[in-house]
């Protein structure tokens, strides 16, 4: 029969001995001894040293192949995120449409404990994988071949002395396959109930023992493929009928003088929400109020609909917020090719290698270019007929803004190929005294093909049109040789002179009306795509030797086990921008080449010092402990520690605990990236509406501001602006390591009354000092008037409009620099619990239960020395709720199990808490929260007989949408997900041992 590894024997406290057997050959085990299985050695995440799991005193939470098949996904993040601690990851979601960071389309990334992906170690059986984001440590999660996944082990903190930096929240480990012998395929099939969103996967493993079980080989191939899916084809999200929160224009309040609650809500949720200053047929202003009088090719009348503070209407003429929305989810095509080998020489001789190929396709797309306050001279042919009446002479022209649809949506089509190699001995030195020697290398490249990208210079030369004297129209650029863009009101581009082109060689272009295909030879002509390309590798040398002291000295709880060792790792991270768009000459951002790297040598040690055993009031008694000390040459020397211990004064109770320094060491991508362009909607904290949201500090230092800068009356500011600001974003070279004290403490509890259940429950506390933090624009510009000062490192990092001589208002935000800092302390603490309960029957089969649940306590930050906490627990923004559980219930009986999942997530706030204290009012009470989550999913699997077996499901069965004015919490909008697949297993076809 297939092996059913039911899922409810495994988390931190079930038996992967047992994990990997059917529900009823392991409850058949289980009720043989379960002391017995509990006793056998294995190595656990978070250490070298053998030991039964539950001895182990870190919190470990383990799944298994089974859990990721019975899930329905081919997305291992999708399921992974079903785990508390990893909620906050970084998805396929997140990583679509304009949401994904430049080149980082398809990336899906694990976060632990919302703290950060750079914070976050994967391994791969307790190594290392090379990175798949250009300067960092990130994984993709991609890489991973599904099928060859026995479990993944999740820990907690503590990470570092064992396993080197990068695991300052924790370590999630893949556990590989081992001696697979046999052939197995895998197929699978999935679709929403809308007919999109499928996921498919074709999956073939082969593997053959030889010389009498000595050596193993094992090959696999993997290939999977995931569908694009548009905001556009759910109708809640689309046209007119998308819903936001957008400001009560009936609100009272002067947040001014101190008002902040008059029982009419700021916010509010309206529908038909559009810019009031753009279209997408161009919004032309002939009075240059900045504010358009007519649209499109016949030049009507724009309508104005009603007024929604600060930039928008509902109703009326301009381009519709929801036409804005893209992608919510990439198309990902990957297929990986593995190879595991191990030849047993002698008991002291073992050699092993491993071999991957990985390559994958992510295609998404997000924004259009747009643009506000284009001049166009009053000559340019294109200007429709009832607009001209209307020019002012003292202007020359009119003021275009414009949302470029009709030139095509900008685009990411990103290729991944992955290389690892891992080659190694082990092997026993004596009796008691082993050894493992290992080498891995790893590299990605990563070509980064940006579509419909616009060549700037070109695109000005176009855009100015002239008759050509002949009936005809042409570039003002071809006639005049010396022709330079004019365009001194527009701030979404950069005034270019020619550069990538010849006088003569100019496509007139006409901005008026949605017109693709009368434009379609200027749109060749000023439309390029962009590439760059990344190149990271890895190279670590690691050995360690482990022991026990079995023999020559024991305590009464047994010998005191041990590992020493040392490693060296070399990380290089290269990254080359396009040409064209590294000199700036394209509407994306104009980005620095980069090229870094850093080495490390670290030694360590790890001792488990049982003191008793098997005694009164002492079941077992023992400690633990680790340290690494490490010297890097871009930092310099940095350590780390780990003491646990774990004590169970009767076989039914264990308790246990941890307490650690971790260190994360900058990344490349912190220290030696060149300063680059980027861009960012900034909603001005200065704005009069938005001075109640922040701290008591935020009016009088906003007045002191904008007065200086010659803001008339600051008490009124606006910053009415719609679209992204320019700036930069560098890396720091004086960056120093991060470190983090992490402490656990929990208990096991395995009542001898209640055969077969397990609970388990852990306490952790994590604090971060001196943490690496790149503030995003916003924060910054919102950090800088939120301090008891205006004299701090933020303001120094924004640029505003002095007076009223350039070509934003006195006040506005206009610029700003952005880079990593060691300024944050960041905070984490909450309850990991689970529950394992599995009832056999003799007539009615078994029954299963397992809940895997957290509670968040405390999740927040200092953003600089000095400055007030900000909370950031239970706001949807971070994706930290205060509860989540998944429970699952499940039966088995013969050729058929079943596996009902309930996910739950607690409600969480819709605005951060800092505006929700100091702004009571901001939304109705019944908007203040986005719901919970409480979705459903069944699964069921069927072995037709000891070959074949079929498996399928529903997910999201009662088709729970996102909250109103949300796209993806506390669910995505896929909706209700059908599945099926199959499984092969056939006998070795090498002629080895079923």
């Amino acid at each position: 029969m297939f092996t059913r590894k039911d899922r409810l024997l495994l988390g931190a406290a079930a038996l992967p001995a047992l994990a990997l057997l059917s529900p009823m050959q392991a409850l058949a085990q289980a009720v043989q001894g379960d002391d017995e299985a509990s006793e056998q050695p294995i190595i656990v995440t978070g250490s070298r040293i053998a030991r039964p799991e539950l001895d182990s005193p870190n919190p470990v939470t383990v799944v298994t192949a089974q859990d990721i098949t019975n899930s329905g996904t081919t997305n291992l993040t999708d399921y992974l995120k079903t785990i508390p601690a990893l909620q906050g990851s970084s998805s396929s979601y997140n990583n679509s449409g304009d949401r994904a960071g430049i080149g980082a389309t398809g990336l899906n990334l694990l976060d632990l404990r919302n703290l950060g992906t750079q914070r976050t170690l994967v391994l791969i059986d307790g190594r290392r994988q090379v990175a798949s984001v250009d300067g960092t440590q990130s994984v993709d999660i991609n890489t991973i071949p599904t099928d060859l996944i026995e479990r993944v082990e999740v820990l907690t903190g503590g990470a570092s002395a064992v396993y080197g930096a990068d695991g300052v929240s924790g370590v999630v480990n893949f556990i590989q396959k081992k001696d697979f012998e046999g052939l197995t395929a895998r197929v699978q099939n999935g679709l929403s109930k809308y007919g999109d969103a499928g996921q498919r996967l074709i999956a073939i493993t082969a593997g053959h023992n030889f010389a009498d079980g000595r050596g193993n080989f094992a090959v696999a191939w993997e290939h999977g493929e995931e569908d694009r899916l548009s905001s556009h084809s759910r109708k809640w999200l689309d046209g007119e009928n998308k819903v936001g929160f957008y400001r009560n224009s009936a609100d009272t309040e002067d947040a001014s003088q101190g008002e902040n609650n008059d029982g009419i809500p700021d916010y509010i949720p309206l529908k038909n929400i559009r810019y009031n200053d753009t279209s997408r047929e161009a919004g032309i202003d002939v009075d240059f109020d900045y504010m358009p009088d007519f649209v499109g090719a016949d030049g009507r009348p724009f309508d104005n609909g009603t007024f929604v503070p600060n930039f928008y209407q509902q109703g009326g003429s301009g381009t519709l917020v929801s036409d804005y929305g893209n992608d919510l989810l990439p198309k990902i095509k990957r297929d990986i090719v593995s190879a595991v080998f191990h030849f047993d020489f002698s008991d002291a001789f073992k050699l092993y290698a491993e071999g991957k190929y990985a390559r994958t396709r992510s295609y998404s797309v997000g924004q259009p270019t747009y643009d506000y306050y284009l001049f166009i001279p009053e000559d340019n042919p294109y200007i429709p007929a009832a607009v001209r009446p209307y020019i002012d002479p003292d202007n020359g022209g009119v003021l275009v803004n414009r949302d470029n649809f009709d030139f095509g949506r900008r685009g990411e089509d990103i290729t991944r190929e992955t290389v690892r190699g891992v080659i190694g001995a082990r092997g026993d030195l004596s009796p008691n005294l082993s050894y493992d020697l290992s080498y891995v290398y790893g590299r990605s490249k990563i070509k980064s093909h940006y579509t419909n990208n616009m060549i700037t210079d070109r695109y000005y030369a176009a855009i100015d049109a002239v008759s050509d004297g002949n009936g005809g129209v042409t570039c003002r650029a071809n006639l005049d040789p010396s022709w330079t863009p004019y365009q001194p009101y527009n701030y979404t581009r950069s005034e270019i002179a020619p550069t990538t082109f010849s006088p003569g060689d100019c496509m007139p272009l006409n901005l008026f009306g949605e017109n693709a295909s009368g434009n379609q030879a200027a749109l060749d002509w000023i439309m390029a795509d962009t590439v760059d390309r990344t190149t990271l590798t890895q190279h670590v040398l690691s050995g360690a030797i482990t022991g026990n002291s079995k023999g020559i000295f024991e305590l009464p709880g047994g010998a005191i086990s041990f590992a020493l060792g040392g490693e060296y790792r070399k990380e290089k991270s290269s990254f080359v921008a396009d040409e064209l768009a590294a000199q700036g000459l394209t509407f994306t951002n104009s980005l620095g080449n980069t090229k870094g790297s850093f080495d490390v040598w670290e030694a360590f040690a790890e001792v488990d010092v049982p003191i008793l055993a098997d005694m009164p009031f002492a079941k077992r008694l023992g400690v633990n402990g680790a340290f690494r000390y490490s010297d890097y040459s871009s930092i310099g020397s940095t350590n780390a520690w780990k003491v646990g211990g774990e004590w169970a004064p009767v076989r039914d109770i264990t308790l246990r605990g941890t307490y650690s320094k971790a260190v994360r060491a900058p990344n490349i991508s912190e220290l030696f990236s060149q300063v680059s362009q980027t861009f960012e909607f900034i909603n001005d904290p200065c704005n009069h509406e938005n001075l109640q949201n922040g701290t008591q500090y935020r009016v009088a230092n906003c007045q002191a501001l904008l007065s200086s800068l010659g803001v008339a009356d600051p008490s009124q500011y606006v910053d009415a602006r719609s679209s992204n600001l320019p700036g930069f974003q560098g890396g720091n070279p004086g960056l120093r390591e991060e470190t983090a004290k992490t402490w656990t403490a929990g208990i096991v509890l395995q009542p001898s009354f209640i055969r077969h259940l397990t609970i388990t429950a852990d306490w952790y506390d994590i604090r971060i000092q001196n943490a690496i933090r790149t503030v995003d624009p916003q924060t910054v510009t919102e950090l800088c008037v939120d301090q008891s000062t205006l004299q701090n490192q933020y303001c120094d990092a924004i640029t505003r409009q002095n007076g009223t001589n350039g070509i934003a208002s006195a006040g506005n935000v206009t610029s700003f620099v952005v880079g990593p800092l060691n300024v944050a302390n960041i905070r984490t603490a909450g309850l990991d619990f689970q529950v394992n309960y599995i009832v056999p029957t003799d007539k009615y089969g078994t029954f299963g239960a397992r809940v895997v649940g957290n509670y968040l306590h405390r999740l927040s930050s200092v953003p600089i020395p000095g400055a007030d906490t900000v909370n950031d627990a239970y706001v949807a923004g971070n994706v930290s709720p205060k509860f989540q559980v998944t429970t699952d219930l499940t039966w088995a009986k013969g050729p058929v199990s079943l596996d009902w999942q309930v996910n739950y997530m607690s409600a969480m706030y819709r605005y951060d808490r800092q505006t929700i204290a100091n702004n009571p009012d901001v939304v109705a009470p019944k908007y203040l929260k986005l719901k919970e989550r409480f979705t459903h999913d069944l699964s069921m699997t069927y072995d037709i007989d000891d070959q074949f077996q079929v498996y399928g499901g529903i997910n999201n069965l009662f088709d729970q949408k996102p909250a109103l004015g949300s796209m993806n919490t506390p669910i995505s909008a896929v909706g209700r997900y059908f599945f099926l697949g199959a499984r092969l297993k056939l006998a070795d076809l090498f002629g080895g041992a079923k």
